[in-house]
């Protein structure tokens, strides 16, 4: 499989757009215009990474932390990132990151975190992005009707909730006079024609809005397809940081020893009284720091997040918020998670290439 079309189809799941500003998100080193037919999923991309990569003859490298976080001036490759860069070319290795995008997707980062500490009623901790969605009416001759349903739906169409194949219906009469020059699916050059269609409707965010379109010209026989497009007052997939959900019957203290065994950590910082009782847990990947309000508001008792500052903690303790701090590392629950996912979303497509977790761990911490 070309690498565009790679991550064509990861972005359908980690959209560009659902990155935080200034986030240096998409490809890094490389580039995607080759052959792919293995990809390795990692955490962060060091030399140890691009020789794992190199042994298992992967052609590109899919990561949550951008190697290259700040602008270069130049690539010495003398350096520690001017090395890595030299030997990712030399081998032919593209190397991609996605990075808040894969946070904030669904199924994302923080939805794998929510899910392995088993939280129920998971619902997003803060809105990033609300997408606008529009809506589709396509004049269709009845002979065609189910053939178009379907492919809308295929293109991701017609989803609103928890229901998929949402459309509607009303039935009418095309009217229409080929010219001179057109090549009429029905109908004789310079004749009024009229045909019995059905006007279908269909929503869908704006972001899949090309996609649609080509599906819908390729179900539809006429050869000019008579169709409207909407922009709509309503907004939906709602998308954001962080993920807050529900615990049973625990105290901080046990959801604290939860919490590293969930995450297969050595060791958990913890802040708060360890027998009180909690229910509504917020959890977001990476570094949180910013985030205990938001967690606050939203009603939590206890904020998982990594790399927890001395005074953010105490902030937390004045405000009434607990925190549990597993790591920055425990981010690497999307490796198997992401490559779960991509090996799932590429089954029916052709050449697909096998997507390997990677098996190093970049903690740089040790605990004595």
């Amino acid at each position: 499989m070309n690498g565009h079309r790679v991550i064509e189809l990861f972005e359908q799941w980690a959209k560009p757009t659902l990155a935080m500003d200034g986030d240096p998100i998409g490809l890094h080193i490389g580039t995607l215009n080759k052959s792919v037919s293995r990809v390795l999923i990692t955490l962060d991309v060091t030399k140890k990474v691009v020789e794992e990569a190199i042994e298992q003859g992967c052609e590109l490298i899919i990561a949550h932390h951008p190697p290259i976080y700040r602008k270069l001036a130049s690539v010495d490759t003398s350096t520690p990132l001017g090395s890595l860069i030299e030997m990712c070319i030399k081998n032919d290795i593209a190397v991609y990151a996605a990075h808040t995008n894969l946070d904030i997707a669904q199924g994302g980062v923080n939805d794998m975190l929510a899910e392995a500490l088993e939280l129920d009623d998971i619902k997003i901790l803060t809105e990033t992005y609300s997408e606008p969605m529009m809506k589709l009416a396509v004049f269709t001759p009845e002979t065609h009707v189910d053939q178009m349903r379907t492919a809308l739906a295929q293109a991701g169409a017609g989803q609103i909730g928890d229901y998929e194949h949402v459309s509607y219906s009303l039935k009418g009469q095309g009217r229409f006079t080929p010219t001179e020059g057109a090549n009429p699916y029905l109908g004789q050059v310079g004749k009024p024609e009229i045909v019995d269609e059905e006007k279908i409707e269909v929503v869908f965010p704006k972001s899949i809005k090309s996609k649609v379109e080509r599906a819908m010209i390729k179900a539809h026989p006429y050869e000019e397809v008579a169709y409207d497009l909407y922009t709509l007052a309503i907004e939906a997939n709602e998308h954001g940081l962080g993920r807050i959900g529900s615990v049973k019957n625990l105290t901080l203290g046990e959801f604290a020893e939860q919490v590293k065994s969930k995450l297969n950590v050595p060791f958990v910082r913890v802040t708060g009284e360890m027998d009180q009782e909690i229910s509504r847990v917020a959890v977001i990947g990476g570094d949180g720091n910013k985030y205990i309000y938001d967690a606050k508001r939203a009603g939590a008792d206890v904020l998982v997040t990594g790399d927890m500052y001395f005074h953010t903690a105490q902030d937390a303790e004045t405000i009434g918020l607990s925190i549990v701090d597993p790591g920055h590392h425990v981010e690497s629950i999307m490796k198997q998670g992401t490559v779960n996912y991509l090996s799932k979303l590429m089954e029916q497509e052709k050449k697909a290439p096998v997507f390997i977790a990677s098996q190093l761990s970049t903690e740089p911490f040790k605990v004595i």
